[in-house]
């Protein structure tokens, strides 16, 4: 069996402030063909799938490049094309080929291209022509589009949020693209829209039954696979919203009508239930008042909408304003992103007192900057993180201040809390902390539900604003709930 893989992805918040360039895939993980390291990255999991399959049946595998950058803003147009066409120079380098499996993310929106997933499939499979099976694994955050199910035999999304399946979604495609290429299944596409955006933390109820019953389904009666795309609100393109995608075996379901029952079903299911799987989101002071009244700690707080995951900058000062407004100590902020304030904190050394300007940066979705007196606590170069799946992830040159009472986690590189190591490595102790404000939305919760005794999901401004109403929507489709 001779395999390609490789990986082009991001997610775009086409609100965001900030564009997404060539240099935003280099700084968070490019590799040229053949170079990727010996541990699967965030994006990379197909191809490290298949190094693990390919490796106990003799296959030869040629890796091609592979390229993620963290969410933002629109990417460029010269970022996209130049990566799209290294990406394809080097499948026609490696044919001929019997599978094709490729890392994406499905909610990548480029200047002038606003299904980028879409336009790659259509563009491999015209190198590598009808015969050749062609797979791709996505986040379920993905914006799913007749293109990219037209183009791909199989799509597998993550079933997890928390994003911890990769590796087993990754193993699951390149099974059954195997199982294809060796005449053993036929996979044949149906697709349900819920006609809405519909909320799934699987860490709790409802969603964690659904996905569990879901898996149950997989195997049986003729079908192959399920996989709920969320959608992605933050990005206005015409496909965003939340779908079913059911793949069924045609030597089975010969007219497909079992597969598309089966995804109208659940689509009508996921929008009954869409009330129950939305998470309450207190206000700012509401939140602190609830961790404030909680009998123990640590209580985390979730500031969802500064989301480094979802594009938003990671550099907003709402909640931490309101910490030292009120006075609220034994807590730790972070990660928040301020390069400039990370080398000054650095560069003063632990131990030093000093006035320094934080956050508030970006624009006005990120707050106000804060000039504060503050001690530095920590420094730690090349601070590193524990990711999604334990891929490890960089935050660069980082340091740890204080400001009555409060530990300020400065980074010069943009990522969400995932790991609760990213406190931890550079000395915060937080069994101790009363509150823990995170900036991210849910991936947060696989490391710091073990130690937190609460998790306060807050509704803050920010670039991931909840409030959808409030984003000047032109392109999706409506009506669309919750927006209409």
């Amino acid at each position: 069996m001779r395999v390609f893989s490789a990986t082009l992805a991001t997610e775009t918040n086409t609100f965001a402030p900030m564009p997404t360039g060539l240099a935003g895939f280099k700084e968070r993980g490019y590799y040229k063909a053949g170079q990727h390291p010996d541990h699967m990255s965030f994006f990379a999991g197909p191809l490290w799938a298949a190094r693990l399959r390919g490796k106990a049946q003799g296959w030869t595998l040629c890796e091609g490049m592979v390229a993620a950058a963290q969410p933002s803003g629109t990417t460029t147009r010269a970022a996209y094309e130049a990566l799209r066409d290294e990406l394809l120079a080097d499948l026609r380098a490696a044919l001929p080929v019997d599978m094709v499996l490729l890392g994406l993310h499905g909610a990548m929106v480029a200047d002038g291209y606003d299904d980028c997933e879409g336009d790659l499939l259509q563009r491999v499979r015209a190198i590598v022509g009808p015969q050749v099976v062609v797979g791709a694994e996505l986040d379920p955050h993905n914006h799913l589009s007749e293109a990219m199910v037209q183009n791909a035999d199989v799509l597998i999304a993550f079933k997890e949020y928390p994003h911890t399946d990769i590796l087993e979604r990754a193993l699951e495609l390149v099974d059954l693209c195997q199982a294809e290429a060796e005449g053993r299944v036929q996979p044949r596409a149906a697709v349900a829209d819920t006609g809405g955006l519909v909320v799934m933390h699987t860490s709790r109820q409802p969603a964690r039954g659904f996905v569990d019953r879901i898996q149950a389904l997989e195997g049986k009666d003729g079908i192959l696979s399920i996989s709920i795309s969320h959608g992605f609100p933050w990005g206005d393109v015409p496909d965003m919203g939340t779908k079913v995608l059911v793949y069924s075996d045609a030597r089975v379901d010969a007219d497909g009508a079992r597969g598309a029952a089966l995804a109208r079903q659940l689509a009508d299911e996921l929008t009954a239930l869409r009330h129950e799987l939305e998470v309450p989101m207190p206000g700012i002071d509401q939140a602190l008042d609830e961790a404030l009244a909680f009998d123990g700690g640590p209580v985390v707080l979730a500031d969802g909408a500064d989301n480094p995951g979802g594009g938003a900058p990671g550099d907003s000062t709402f909640i931490l304003q309101r910490l030292l407004e009120r006075g609220i100590g034994n807590a730790c902020i972070g990660p928040l992103w301020d390069p400039v304030a990370a080398r000054i904190a650095f560069e003063a050394g632990a131990g030093a007192t000093l006035n320094l300007r934080i956050g508030g940066k970006i624009g006005p979705l990120s707050g106000a900057p804060l000039d504060l007196r503050v001690t530095v606590q920590a420094v730690q170069p090349e601070l590193m993180m524990t990711g999604l799946a334990d891929t490890p992830t960089a935050m660069g040159d980082s340091a740890v201040v204080r400001c009555q009472g409060v530990d300020i986690l400065l980074c010069s590189m943009r990522n969400q809390a995932m790991g609760s190591d990213v406190f931890t490595n550079i000395g915060v102790d937080l069994a101790a902390k009363k509150i823990i404000v995170v900036k991210s939305s849910q991936h947060f919760y696989a490391s710091f539900s073990k130690l937190a005794k609460k998790v306060i999901y807050v509704a803050a401004p920010g670039a991931v604003t909840v409030d959808l109403k409030t984003l000047p929507y032109q392109k999706i489709r409506r009506p669309k709930w919750p927006i209409d």
